[in-house]
């Protein structure tokens, strides 16, 4: 369906065709006539499959066939709630992409930066607000924020937010909005805790699912290579050397390996950038635009970290760690092999991590092909390797022997 017969109005239909919007995905088709409705919204959609026209666009065509035309000042109609501040400023920019032909104004606040021009930007008056919920919460505490004239609250990547924490903090920001209103809720999953808090707080949703079945995308080569726990380094050096061409996002569970990875990796000559939740607002930002730019060619980041970047063309994913959440490995993977692109995905799999990939491959209903043929091979029967976690307050005394034979720590 192109976009024009989804009922948008021609400003709105002005600034999309100079970015080449035409067809409109899934996601966008079911939503955008269901949010023009005034219906609350419940839909699962991962990252990349539109997600922010679909509930951004009808939001603008909403305010503005019932903006005031006086001078009075503006004040926040709607509420976007975003878990990172990377998201937060990627779908700020994208509404006032989309709002170019219009006087609605959007304005982005989130931690890790100066919280007075955010202030300031306030007391002028805002039509969208999109925010991180700590830094909403602050500076409603201050007065800074006034969300009484709230008319559509959208909750994206719920499913994230949950794993972050900020599930209390989303109630009280529901609770700080008017009763009557339209609540659009998105998520990359549906938990158990996800829906218990969509019936909460919806009024008679309506469901979207654009991925009734999970698979992994056909244009996506993907490569399975078992290899110990103590090898991975020297396996994606070798990778590196021989094998991967072009740009890389490498994942890894912890801030500790992300770190670990950028150093080694930088040691031995690569241009490589990390980027995890430790990292301040501006070298987080920093990180990525470089990465975007092909200043550096390899970003290592965590999935709380990397959720809701969008990065174009990208050429390569390793799960240098397998994620223990089917599903991500799905959405990991997902990353490249977009538009009609190819890609591809390394994954390493130690031996205690076999459970995880027997678990993704139940999920996508097909098995990942392995790679047998790399210098670092996993015996077969190796058992899972036994490490010490770093400052583990274990009871001092004799060693046993699985920590004598262990000395090692791998993270």
């Amino acid at each position: 369906m192109q976009f024009k017969d989804l009922h948008l109005n021609k400003p709105i239909l002005k600034a999309i065709s100079e970015i080449k919007y035409e067809l409109a995905t899934p996601i966008q088709e079911q939503t955008i006539p269901l949010v023009l409705a005034k219906k609350d919204v419940i839909a699962s959609a991962q990252t990349g499959t539109g997600k922010t026209a679909a509930f951004a666009l009808p939001i603008l065509q909403l305010l503005f066939d019932r903006q005031d035309s006086g001078k009075k000042a503006k004040k926040i109609r709607a509420l976007v709630v975003s878990p990172t501040r990377e998201l937060a400023i990627q779908i700020g920019e994208n509404f006032k992409i989309y709002s170019k032909y219009t006087n609605l104004r959007t304005t982005v606040i989130y931690g890790g930066a100066s919280i007075e021009p955010q202030k300031d930007i306030l007391k002028k008056g805002v039509d969208i607000l999109i925010a991180t919920p700590g830094r909403l919460l602050d500076l409603h505490k201050q007065d800074c924020v006034n969300l009484d004239y709230v008319e559509t609250l959208v909750l994206d990547e719920a499913d994230l937010m949950l794993d972050m924490g900020f599930i209390n903090d989303v109630k009280k920001i529901e609770r700080l909005c008017p009763k009557e209103k339209q609540t659009l809720m998105f998520s990359a999953t549906m938990p158990a805790k996800i829906v218990e808090l969509a019936s909460s707080i919806l009024k008679n949703p309506v469901t979207i699912d654009v991925t009734p079945k999970i698979s992994t995308a056909v244009s996506v080569n993907q490569k399975l290579f078992y290899v110990s726990k103590t090898k991975k380094m020297e396996l994606c050096l070798h990778l590196l050397r021989n094998t991967i061409k072009g740009d890389i996002l490498i994942f890894r569970r912890t801030k500790f390996g992300v770190e670990k990875l950028e150093k080694m990796l930088k040691k031995n000559g690569y241009k490589a950038i990390s980027l995890h939740g430790d990292k301040t607002q501006k070298a987080r930002e920093e990180a990525l635009n470089k990465f975007k730019n092909k200043q550096i060619t390899i970003l290592i980041a965590t999935d709380v970290a990397s959720r809701g970047i969008d990065i174009n063309n990208l050429d390569n994913v390793i799960n240098f760690d397998i994620p223990n959440v089917p599903e991500t490995y799905v959405h990991r993977i997902g990353r490249t092999g977009r538009a009609g692109n190819a890609g591809n995905s390394y994954s390493f799999c130690a031996a205690d991590e076999k459970t995880y990939i027997s678990t993704i491959e139940k999920l996508t209903g097909e098995a990942i092909p392995v790679e047998k043929e790399h210098p670092y091979p996993l015996d077969p029967n190796a058992k899972p390797e036994v490490y010490i976690k770093k400052g583990s307050n274990k009871k001092k005394g004799r060693k046993s022997a699985a920590s004598k034979k262990n000395k090692k720590r791998w993270y």
